[in-house]
């Protein structure tokens, strides 16, 4: 715990800089979700074929999911969402004629989840 999963649209490869913003966003859930730094894991999916209402070009997404064991307030939960949205806008760009789609969401992770580290 922390589970964070960030999926970014494959054209923002060259711009988004990946490792920065991980160790950004961990300092972030650090400080505003009491987190353990060595707790803390990111996994970056690139996707393919972004499509944005009728366009399939000139649009890019980002959307970060960030999944907390229970107990956090919903207040906790907006401010870390809203610090990693201008996280995004400090670690992502974007180029010429190409229009961001930045998204975060923070939710409780399931009473089923269990983990191990081997």
């Amino acid at each position: 715990m922390p589970q964070i999963t960030v999926d970014y649209s494959s054209v923002l490869t060259d711009g988004f800089d990946r490792a920065g913003f991980a160790r950004a966003l961990h300092e972030e859930v650090v400080r505003t979700a009491a987190a353990k730094p060595e707790a803390c894991k990111t996994q970056f999916r690139a996707t393919e074929g972004t499509t944005v209402g009728p366009d399939v070009t000139g649009h890019a997404i980002v959307h970060v999911s960030l999944g907390l064991l229970a107990g956090r307030t919903d207040e906790t939960k907006v401010t870390l969402t809203e610090n990693v949205l201008g996280l995004l806008r400090e670690y992502v760009k974007v180029g010429e004629g190409l229009a961001l789609h930045a998204s975060a969401e923070v939710r409780d992770l399931d009473p089923s989840y269990r983990k191990f580290d081997a």
